[in-house]
């Protein structure tokens, strides 16, 4: 039995609108995930940043910076979204004698009178580790601002840690101090320093 053309017309009008709902859906973007991090403050009381430098290049002296303010965000299950902003009040810096205190926070290194902070902002998170990564970004002293990278190593995973449990960290990295215009008394101070901050934070 022969159908008319108009019965074939009358069928493909009345499944048009399905087809083209279907294909509209198959194209349709899929929604990204919630991106949402969760905020961690660092405990300044749990906390603390060294600086080491070599001396007449057959010992070493570490400077430390006691007190600090900063806010950690870290996105559970990814690594992307991840942020650490952390302030260091160098007028409070501390150093092993009162010479070296002074010229620390002198003109020709720190000079905190004119430069009372160190910032560094990290916005790069990359865990070779559940617990061990690296974390660049950039470091601000005295003025002036460079690229670093930190070597980061957490007492539990970052990305699964349980809902309300603080997290403790140490962040190692190295800097050239002539890059941020400390290039006084290259004969006496190594020009490596090696950074260390360690730091508790919990969850707000």
């Amino acid at each position: 039995m022969m159908r008319s053309p108009s019965w074939s017309l009358a069928l493909l009008a009345a499944f048009a609108p399905l087809a083209v709902t279907a294909s509209a859906r198959d194209a349709a973007p899929i929604a990204a995930p919630d991106a949402t991090g969760q905020r961690y403050k660092i405990d300044e009381a749990e906390s603390s940043v060294s600086a080491k430098v070599a001396f007449f290049g057959l010992a070493s002296k570490t400077a430390r910076f006691p007190k600090m303010a900063g806010d950690v965000t870290i996105v559970p299950g990814q690594t992307e979204g991840a942020r650490i902003d952390v302030t260091f009040d160098a007028t409070a810096l501390e150093a092993p004698d009162s010479v070296t205190l002074s010229r620390l926070r002198g003109e020709k290194f720190f000079w905190v009178e004119k430069y009372p902070e160190v910032h560094f902002v990290g916005e790069d998170l990359t865990l070779t580790s559940a617990t061990e990564g690296t974390l660049s970004g950039q470091l601000t002293a005295r003025g002036v601002t460079q690229p670093a990278t930190l070597e980061v190593e957490f007492d539990t995973p970052p990305l699964t840690a349980p809902e309300g449990d603080a997290i403790v960290f140490t962040a190692k990295t190295t800097i050239d101090r002539r890059k941020y215009g400390m290039k006084s008394y290259q004969l006496i101070v190594g020009n490596k320093v090696k950074i260390t901050l360690s730091a508790k934070m919990w969850p707000t």
